[in-house]
């Protein structure tokens, strides 16, 4: 399929794309406040600024995209127009994921990850913010 914006349209698009106060993000932040959970947002001290981190609970949590963080659903798809280019982009990300993990892990935070399609619908979010939650408390 042919892109039908020209390279700078294209440019523009991406270039609004947020990389936080997500949808996703928000509505993890929303949903483990309910929950009576208290965290920081976007420490620049720690790898890969987790979305939040919970130093009560030794945690850091990420809220992942699936298209960036090329998760294995139908939204994690590598484009059709520019395919190298795009593949060559989620494996570094993957990899800088991976080092910021270890990183983290090494510092003695646990790293929780949640991702985009299992925020999608609001059925399946509160389940996914519950387990989360649960996953939280237990310290597992």
């Amino acid at each position: 399929m042919v892109d039908t914006l020209t390279p700078e349209g294209r440019s523009e698009r991406m270039s609004r794309i947020r990389s936080r106060d997500t949808k996703p993000e928000l509505w993890v932040r929303r949903g483990l406040h309910a929950r009576g959970f208290r965290f920081s947002l976007q420490r620049k001290d720690l790898p890969g600024r987790p979305d939040l981190v919970l130093p009560k609970y030794g945690a850091v949590v990420f809220v992942h995209g699936c298209f960036w963080h090329a998760h294995a659903c139908q939204k994690g798809r590598i484009p059709s127009t520019r395919g190298a280019f795009w593949q060559a982009k989620f494996e570094a990300n993957r990899k800088r994921d991976a080092r910021n993990n270890r990183a983290l892990r090494s510092m003695g935070w646990r790293v929780l990850t949640l991702w985009e399609c299992e925020l999608a619908k609001a059925s399946t979010r509160e389940r996914a913010i519950d387990k989360l939650a649960n996953r939280l408390r237990r310290g597992a």
